[in-house]
């Protein structure tokens, strides 16, 4: 039985709950303002961050496949999906994608044919981590996606006697202006008891 025990500190590390998907976090301070959170979900949130590699030896007379010395990690896609049960015209703009709020009638949503950079906005997921998950010094996982797009489009899916969802599906994006930054980070905190 001594292979079949579960690691002593096992609840100190698991992720909790269904997490939520906001415009800004605060890694530093744990710190989430109530109107950062773009909408209320259900069913929880899934990310993947999916690395594309090069076997740069696949052709090479006599090398083995997936020799290590001449693998290539050509680029990362990074997504996160869900669903959302709440929209205001601000999600939907969002969820649109390339879209504007009308300026003088700010119930109007209006899709667009051209990407503008302003569509690009950076999003964190964030989820309760550890035993310790209180108001003040409660742990934390958050994953940042920079330059996030909705790359799933607008969708709405109503039934009786239910809640409408909006299913979404965010893509995070490089940028020309940081070639070589990796658009997502992963930040895990654990946290300490209450005062």
């Amino acid at each position: 039985m001594k292979y079949t025990k579960i690691p002593s500190n096992t609840f100190q590390k698991l992720q909790l709950n269904a997490a939520i998907i906001a415009k800004a976090f605060t890694p530093a301070t744990g710190t989430l303002e109530a109107d950062d959170q773009i909408g209320a979900t259900t069913g929880g949130i899934s990310f993947n961050a999916a690395p594309t590699y090069s076997d740069f030896g696949e052709d090479i007379d006599n090398c083995p496949k997936n020799m290590k010395e001449l693998k290539k990690l050509d680029s990362w896609e990074v997504t996160a999906s869900g669903t959302f049960v709440t929209v205001d015209t601000a999600t939907a703009k969002s969820l649109i994608g390339a879209a504007d709020i009308g300026s003088s009638d700010t119930t109007k949503v209006t899709p667009r044919n051209d990407v503008l950079a302003a569509d690009f906005s950076d999003i964190w997921i964030v989820g309760d981590y550890s035993d310790k998950n209180g108001a003040t010094n409660g742990g934390y996982i958050a994953i940042h996606l920079m330059n996030a797009l909705s790359t799933g489009g607008f969708q709405l899916q109503t039934s009786d006697k239910a809640k409408g969802q909006f299913a979404f599906t965010y893509t995070a994006h490089y940028s020309m202006d940081a070639q070589d930054t990796v658009p997502f980070e992963v930040y895990i905190k654990a946290g300490t008891a209450e005062a």
